[in-house]
Order: C-alpha cells, then sequence, then structure tokens
C-alpha cells in the first residue's frame, strides 16, 4: 500500500532526511587510505545519536550495523569491519539513514579513497548524474517507469549495467514502503505518481556485467565478474511544484 504523506508529515520527514544527509557527509569525510570500515561506522552512528535520532540500517533485518559499507565490487550491503582497511584508489558506497519523529531518512552515495582511476571516476560519476536524471522526471502524473528508464537509459548509453535485484523504494513511517522503484523498465509504465508519494531513488551501477553474486556472509552482494559498481541514493518527495530532494542539510 502506498501511503501519501500530509505537510505535517513531510516536515517531520524532512529532519530524518537531514539527520540522514548529514551523517553520509560525516561518514564520506571519513574515508581516507588507512581507515577501517568500522571506524566510518562508528561516526555515522554518533553523529546521527547526537542528533537525536536513531540509526535505522541497524539491527533492520538482523543488519549488524549503522551503515552498509561496500568496496570496489561489492555492490550493496557491505558490513563494517574492523579489518577491511580502506586502501588509496578504493571507491566506498555508503548507504545509512536515521529515523526521528517516528519517520524515515535513506541516501547513499560513493566515494574516492585518494586518488583513484579515471575508470572508477567516470563510474561514479555517471552513476550520480543518473540519479539527477531520474529525479527530473519524479513528477505528479509520471509512472515509476519513467524513473526507471531515465537511469537505464543513461548508464546503459555509456557502457554500464544496472542491477536487477535491487531497487528504490517509498520511504515513510517504514524504511521500505511501496512501491518499488527499480533502476531499468519502460517509460509510460507502473505506478503513477502522485503529490505526497516519499520514494527513495538508489541507482546501482556496475562497470561491468549486471549479474551478482551473494558473500557467505548472508549480506555483502558483489559483481559476478569483479567489476566495479557505484550506489547514488536521496530520499524525494513528490509535490506539485515538482520533486523535492529531501536528504539535503
Amino acid at each position: 500500500m502506498i501511503v501519501l504523506k500530509t505537510t505535517r508529515e513531510l516536515s517531520l520527514m524532512k529532519e530524518a532526511c537531514r539527520i540522514s544527509a548529514g551523517a553520509l557527509r560525516v561518514a564520506g569525510e571519513a574515508v581516507r587510505p588507512g581507515v577501517s570500515t568500522w571506524e566510518i561506522d562508528r561516526i555515522a552512528y554518533e553523529y546521527i545519536k547526537s542528533q537525536g535520532a536513531e540509526p535505522n540500517f541497524l539491527h533492520l533485518y538482523d543488519f549488524p550495523a549503522t551503515a552498509c559499507i561496500s568496496v570496489n565490487d561489492e555492490i550493496i550491503h557491505g558490513i563494517p569491519s574492523k579489518k577491511r582497511i580502506l586502501k588509496n584508489g578504493d571507491i566506498v558506497s555508503i548507504d545509512l539513514g536515521a529515523k526521528v519523529h517516528g519517520y524515515n531518512g535513506d541516501n547513499a552515495a560513493t566515494f574516492a579513497c585518494g586518488t583513484v582511476s579515471d575508470e572508477a571516476q567516470r563510474l561514479m560519476d555517471v552513476t550520480r548524474e543518473s540519479l539527477y536524471e531520474a529525479i527530473k522526471l519524479a513528477v505528479p502524473g509520471n509512472k515509476i517507469g519513467d524513473i526507471g528508464a531515465a537511469v537505464q537509459q543513461y548508464c546503459e548509453a555509456r557502457g554500464y549495467s544496472v542491477v536487477r535485484e535491487y531497487t528504490g523504494h517509498g520511504v515513510g513511517k517504514a524504511l521500505h514502503e511501496d512501491p518499488a522503484v527499480p533502476n531499468y523498465g519502460t517509460a509510460g509504465r507502473g505506478v503513477r505518481l502522485l503529490p505526497g508519494m516519499t520514494i527513495a531513488i538508489e541507482p546501482m551501477i556496475n562497470q561491468g556485467t549486471a549479474a551478482i553474486r551473494q558473500m557467505p556472509d548472508g549480506w555483502t552482494v558483489k559483481t559476478k565478474d569483479g567489476k566495479l559498481s557505484a550506489h547514488f541514493e536521496h530520499t524525494i518527495a513528490i509535490t506539485k511544484a515538482g520533486p523535492v530532494i529531501l536528504t539535503t542539510e
């Protein structure tokens, strides 16, 4: 069931999204060679708590951390670890959110660790750009398929592939609500976008094949061919005036 938010509910949700954006910022600022992914997760946790909110990923479906931190060929759901030490040239995807006043925020970005290759930077740039191409179409009257088609066409035209097994989603009192928001699809198809809808759009784009492989930890998902993957996400409100990015400070 899709839940349309009132003006008051959107204002409450905006606070959760603001905190989520701040947590992502400080986590990204901590990305540098020699730092563990566990330390980045700790920084995100302390920031969210300092804002009077709760980290909404922690213990969700038994996930053991505040943030999913996925490095290089890890697409999504990487578990932070004291043993995972970042190296110069890594690309680091951080996905996290906060909950406050009963509402959730959710956002993600991929960060360069030190100096990365031109190929890695291009993948990150294209993935980020595809997110904003999709956001342009998050307007009343359009369909979910318009969003997915925008991501797919933008990335595939530049030689990249779109992960099919994981999608964006509605966000609200629950972190994951209806509707699913795939990063692929056919324009003009799917659920119609209405004012009051709040959705997370989150392209997960691979340098090589779209095929994935699940790791034995039950969480981490990698590219099947070992090539790089990037991930960017914003929580968006559909309004009569156009799309509003909620996950900003």
